[in-house]
């Protein structure tokens, strides 16, 4: 089964709260991604930004969503960091937190190019109270993938996502909501025929591509190497790990 996505509609901008070199660069980041609480919830202290924060609450005013972090396998581990995160703000906003939803599969994006992440797309699954809002939550932000898996496991099971907020993330992918422009340039650079194969290998058109991915798409110059791109990181992602063959 293909991971659900929904088109954007109006999403607002990813909230981001600290830059790359900050987070990264942190002493204890590489432990919290690997998964030590008390290592992620030292970094998240250390990097929060009261004004996101604040303007969550202000975005969200009329509201009392759900947070729900993006509980990633990494290959050493479950990284902490996005959990952490989501306890900390549920704390600061008198919000409830869901960890009952959880990846099921290691996509290995960490370091990974483009093509690596819009092939190995991360799967999600965990109830859903239908009808609830939910705030998504990450520790990152690149490509946008896991954002807009995440809501589609959300939204395809009744809720309702309203906002997504991250630890750090790249400025110009703060935008997830593909834009017409950016539609408009893709299917005209590489025809209805790769739309078509998108839809029948990942489920979904590219209205509900992220604006990062779509620009990715754009800038690689014709449709038969974003196959051969994509089938190549497939190939590459079900090799075992260690260096076996």
């Amino acid at each position: 089964m293909k991971p659900p996505r929904t088109s954007w509609k109006d999403f607002p901008g990813v909230l981001i709260h600290a830059s790359e070199s900050a987070v990264k660069q942190h002493i204890h980041y590489w432990a919290a991604k690997t998964g030590d609480a008390v290592a992620a919830d030292n970094l998240v202290r250390d990097t929060l930004n009261q004004a996101q924060i604040d303007a969550l609450a202000t975005l969200l005013k009329e509201y009392s969503p759900i947070l729900v972090s993006a509980h990633a396998y990494e290959q050493n581990g479950v990284n902490a960091i996005p959990e952490v995160l989501a306890d900390e703000l549920a704390q600061r906003l008198g919000w409830e937190v869901d960890s009952g939803v959880v990846q099921v599969n290691v996509v290995s994006h960490t370091g990974a190019d483009g093509f690596s992440r819009l092939a190995r797309q991360p799967e999600f699954d965990g109830a859903i109270q239908a009808s609830a809002d939910y705030v998504m939550v990450d520790d990152f932000v690149g490509m946008g993938g896991t954002l807009a898996n995440l809501r589609g496991h959300i939204e395809a099971n009744g809720g309702k996502v309203l906002a997504a907020v991250v630890l750090t993330g790249k400025p110009h992918s703060a935008k997830l909501q593909v834009t017409q422009s950016s539609l408009d340039e893709l299917r005209g650079k590489h025809g209805t025929e790769l739309e078509r194969w998108w839809q029948e290998r990942f489920g979904h058109a590219f209205d509900a591509l992220t604006e990062s991915e779509a620009r990715y798409l754009i800038r690689t110059e014709d449709a038969g190497t974003i196959r051969n791109r994509i089938a190549a990181a497939e190939q590459a992602g079900n090799r075992p790990q260690g260096g076996a063959e």
